[in-house]
């Protein structure tokens, strides 16, 4: 991992007068920040300040490539943090896939060279505010901190500090062979994981200079959606990141959500890529251009492209770290949305009464005549209407499966919620309530996509998220003045929050059906999310 040098005493925000050169340039003010490693130059859109494109350690390339993030080399004079840096490689698609609109995508440049990180901040701030660092989704194949709908103006007008982040993606985020493995034996390093390890180096920047900004390194909470809610999942578990956050925000991902595996699984995938790139060494393999690199590997099923159990950042699988009680005990926020799997597969128009059963047995096994009784369907629209139903309460059963095992260890709070409210925009009827349309909402970016046209409502409903999520950033409670109560969950009141139009408290699953995802999984039945 990142060695840290002895924190500096850092310069708290200022602001200084810089005059543009040029005939017709008006003097403007930018707010500057002393760092470890420099002084930064950002920008200030009315209260609050951004320092955008801000390096966290050093380019991953080269002797880089596939090591543990390397500490930044110092720069002199002020470095403009003005500009969003290039994302970590991926393949784009700027006009958005599905339900995800343009604002929901990577734009700009991509580079082998990505380790940035985005600031917004109060710009001034009476004392020092908690921090909400934010990981982005995608798979682990996409994604970037400058995405629109990331944007942390907005929240941080509301009195805490917004850092978004990249980490490395896909093959160059995952990989790992014996050669790898065995150089990183010799450095005390993970054998892999180099995308988490990007995350936690993120986190010790953050710890060590985000006082610079106003920020607090002690009121840190870590967040993300998708694949940046289960590298968060990951982050509980991991005795890397121990002490790095006091809090933490889960949106849509679990322990459980994909499978873990081993070092020795990820170094024959591997060994196979590196013969099917025709590169013997791990001197070929680092000189390989990026684009080389590319796999056919589905997202979220190779070990070339996902997390794996290395032994030293990720112990064991994160569920099974659950189950044993070894995570960080800290209050959690966490959810899923009602129609998290519209975007991946979308409901059929019509569904036979031989296909509906046909998935009730596959999905519940001997229990499925169960489900039937629970989950009517006499027609083809109340069998769409059911499948939508059994895949949103098969999430909600994995939702009970993780607080079960948590809340046996550990006693900080728990506050669960379920999104219902559909996003307004092409084809919402057929997307409905899609994985990830919770974020415009939580980071109130609505303005990111005039073409959904938004409501009253909508921006009503915005405000109410935000204020939820920076309550919980701030003291780890979501509630607060004006809002309808959030209840915890516990073992013995498992109730969790509606959110949508209103805001109402309900029980993870009504009782029935709760006792027949509790028979699923003690049958060995494993609920997923997607």
């Amino acid at each position: 991992m990142m060695k840290q040098k002895a924190p500096p005493r850092l310069a708290m925000l200022t602001l200084t007068t810089l005059s543009w050169a040029g005939a017709g340039h008006a003097t403007v003010r930018a707010p500057r920040a002393g760092v470890a490693d420099g002084e930064l130059s950002g920008l200030r859109e009315g209260g609050v300040d951004a320092f955008l494109g801000v390096p966290y350690a050093a380019a991953p390339t080269g002797v880089n490539r596939w090591r543990a993030p390397q500490p930044l080399r110092p720069w002199h004079g002020v470095r403009l943090a003005r500009h969003f840096a290039p994302s970590c490689l991926q393949t784009l698609s700027p006009r958005g896939i599905g339900p995800w609109s343009p604002e929901y995508m990577v734009h700009g440049r991509v580079s082998e060279s990505c380790l940035y990180l985005n600031i917004w901040a109060p710009a001034h701030a009476a004392r020092p505010l908690p921090v909400m660092v934010w990981i982005p989704g995608g798979a682990f194949i996409s994604g970037s901190g400058s995405v629109p709908v990331y944007n942390g103006r907005h929240l941080a007008a509301q009195g805490i500090i917004v850092v978004t982040i990249n980490y490395r993606l896909g093959v160059l985020g995952f990989f790992t062979d014996p050669a790898l493995a065995a150089q990183a034996k010799r450095l005390r390093e993970p054998p892999g994981n180099w995308g988490l390890q990007d995350m936690i180096a993120a986190l010790r920047w953050v710890r060590r200079n985000i006082g610079a900004f106003g920020g607090n390194p002690r009121a840190v909470t870590v967040a993300g959606q998708s694949a940046g809610a289960i590298a968060v999942q990951e982050l509980i578990v991991s005795p890397l990141a121990r002490g790095l956050f006091a809090r933490a925000i889960a949106e849509s991902g679990l322990p459980n959500s994909l499978p873990t595996p081993s070092l020795a699984t990820a170094e024959r995938a591997g060994e196979e890529f590196a013969r099917a790139k025709g590169a013997t060494t791990l001197a070929a393999l680092r000189a390989l251009a990026p684009d080389r690199l590319a796999t056919t590997a589905a997202p979220m099923s190779s070990p070339l492209i996902m997390p794996i159990v290395d032994g030293k950042l990720l112990p064991a699988a994160p569920e099974r770290l659950l189950a044993r009680g070894r995570f960080a005990h800290i209050p959690v926020l966490i959810g899923l949305n009602a129609d998290e799997s519209t975007g991946f597969h979308a409901n059929p128009v019509r569904l036979s009464r031989t296909a509906w059963h046909a998935y009730l047995r596959r999905t519940f096994a001997a229990l499925a005549p169960r489900f039937a009784h629970l989950f009517p369907a006499p027609s083809a629209r109340a069998r769409a209407r059911a499948l939508r139903a059994v895949r949103r309460d098969l999430g909600l059963a994995a939702l009970y499966q993780w607080s079960h095992l948590r809340l046996a260890h550990a006693h900080p709070p728990v506050y669960a919620y379920l999104w219902t409210h559909v996003e307004p925009g092409p084809r919402s009827s057929l997307w409905r309530v899609f994985h990830s349309s919770e974020i415009p909402y939580v980071f109130q970016t609505l303005a990111a996509a005039p073409q959904r046209h938004f409501t009253a409502l909508d921006r009503v409903i915005s405000r109410r998220m935000s204020r939820y999520w920076v309550n919980f950033v701030k003291t780890g409670d979501p509630n607060g003045a004006g809002l309808p109560h959030w209840p915890k969950l516990t073992r013995r009141r498992l109730r969790i929050m509606q959110l949508g139009a209103r805001a109402v408290p309900r029980p993870i699953l009504a009782p029935p059906l709760l006792r027949s995802m509790r028979a699923f999984i003690d049958s060995g039945g494993t609920p997923k999310l997607f």
